[in-house]
């Protein structure tokens, strides 16, 4: 698998909350100190110098903590607790009702790995939130309230999903000394082409990149040329034009599904000579798209619900041998006027398994 985003959430997931319950000292020491220390404390107590112990672990009220995550999901906060403790890996605060982030919520959390803020209210972040979180490399902030990008993300960045936001446009420079980003997510925000200004991902290296369920009519210019993933399914692109893909040399996996595409120029798909997937189903087009027995990698192609009446025998495959490096492991054509019967056999010699071809019937 191509893809370098992992969709699951690394933290804990609500359903696993146990109810809360405040954790004594022994709870602590049991957790953390094998039997030979707990002897040693049983003497120090009887001599009187076990008493009072080192600085207590502090959770905030109602979270759970463990294992250096704090697990507050599902509480109703309005904002950020106070008191999480210092070597916090992880900290989820999905599903409250926070509506900003202050200057000093996340003060002295320089561990901190992975923060989730998904399902909030969050509207307004003040642009110093994020100084002291050093180390921080996944930040989960889909479902909230955000018109732009956060200020001043922390350089360690790695992973973000700013999903259904109400992002409209994306500032020059707006991503910029994120050096080590490597996968963003901002789909089902109301992003036009428009909307993202010139040098909008200046800088970044990403592999990952999704813009789905978004306002676009075209492919946006001047996404990094880094990509390796690029989804940008269930927009109302119409059209792929010559120089839309000019870029992206190094791009595996292409989403072009759920759209209103009717025309893809001969010649664009040249520049991307390392596909392996190209998803275009859910379109209108009315014929296979030109160039695919050239793209010596791609294994995988669905056209299935569009417009097309017929599939010519060069296609999908070269007319030569060893053109193409790789064997067709999937190819959909179903929810198609073509007539599956007239398709020459030899359309897919350079398919891996006839399994592989999915056609099936049409409906009107």
């Amino acid at each position: 698998t191509f893809s370098l985003c992992i969709s699951h959430m690394l933290l804990l997931s609500p359903s696993s909350a146990l109810p809360f319950e405040q954790k004594g000292f022994w709870d602590f020491a049991m957790d953390s100190m094998d039997s030979d220390g707990m002897m040693t404390m049983m003497r120090d107590e009887e001599d009187g110098s076990a008493f009072p112990p080192p600085e207590l672990p502090t959770c905030p009220f109602g979270c759970q903590c463990r294992l250096r995550v704090v697990q507050c999901s599902d509480l109703g906060m309005t904002e950020v607790p106070k008191n999480i403790p210092r070597d916090t890996k992880f900290l989820d605060l999905q599903n409250n009702h926070i509506t900003e982030l202050k200057e000093d919520d996340f003060k002295g959390l320089t561990n901190l790995y992975g923060l989730s803020l998904r399902n909030n209210l969050i509207s307004k972040v003040h642009p110093k939130t994020f100084a002291p979180l050093k180390h921080m490399q996944k930040l989960y902030f889909s479902k909230n309230l955000l018109t732009t990008i956060p200020k001043n993300l922390p350089s360690s960045l790695v992973e973000m999903r700013i999903h259904e936001n109400r992002i409209k446009k994306v500032a020059a420079g707006a991503f910029s000394g994120l050096v080590n980003m490597n996968c963003i997510e901002m789909g089902a925000n109301p992003l036009q082409n428009s909307g993202f200004e010139p040098g909008a991902f200046k800088g970044l290296k990403l592999n990952y990149l999704r813009i789905s369920e978004a306002k676009l009519t075209g492919v946006p210019k001047d996404l990094p040329d880094s990509l390796h993933e690029l989804h940008l399914d269930q927009n109302q692109i119409q059209a792929v034009e010559l120089e839309d893909l000019k870029r992206y040399k190094n791009l595996y996996r292409l989403g072009l599904g759920f759209n209103h595409i009717r025309n893809i120029e001969n010649g664009s798909l040249s520049y991307l000579p390392m596909l392996r997937e190209l998803h275009l189903d859910n379109n209108r087009l009315t014929r296979v798209p030109k160039g695919l027995p050239d793209m010596k990698y791609l294994q995988v192609v669905y056209l299935h619900s569009n417009n097309i009446s017929q599939v010519g025998v060069d296609d999908f495959c070269p007319r030569g041998f060893g053109m193409k490096r790789t064997f067709y492991n999937g190819i959909s054509l179903f929810a198609n006027p073509v007539k599956y019967w007239e398709v020459q056999p030899a359309t897919f010699r350079c398919v891996s398994d006839r399994l592989a071809i999915q056609f099936g019937n049409y409906k009107k």
